[in-house]
């Protein structure tokens, strides 16, 4: 049997990240978390061989979610990223920009996301 899907998530707010965090375990993911791009940096260079996927908001203290992807997609093109945001339209268009594979707006669903990181893993 192969082994559960790791999945890194980056959010600032910390019940935003520990919903997150709970909701990936209880579908069977790894999980990892950081709560501002820097670690979230960090934690990708330390688990680049076996990380799989990462969902990051894209305000974070330190280094953006938009420098996180950019930084990621440079480095590491078939890892799939999430970014997910609360701030309208510019930080959307950013984060395309940065080539995330998918970007949701808050407030999203669960389920929704996790059929999103599924879809992608599936790829």
């Amino acid at each position: 049997m192969s082994s559960p899907p790791k999945v890194l998530i980056i959010d600032d707010t910390e019940e935003v990240l520990f919903a997150l965090c709970k909701f990936f375990k209880q579908k069977g993911y790894n999980v990892i978390s950081a709560s501002n791009g820097l670690d979230g940096l960090k934690m990708i260079e330390a688990e680049k061989q076996d990380l799989d996927i990462i969902i990051t908001d894209l305000v974070l203290p330190n280094i953006s979610g938009v420098a996180v992807i950019s930084i990621v997609k440079k480095k590491y093109p078939n890892l799939p990223v999430i970014a997910i945001t609360g701030w309208g339209e510019h930080p959307e268009a950013l984060a395309k920009e940065a080539k995330a594979d998918l970007v949701m707006e808050k407030p999203f669903k669960l389920p929704e996301l996790e059929k999103a990181a599924r879809d992608l893993l599936a790829k």
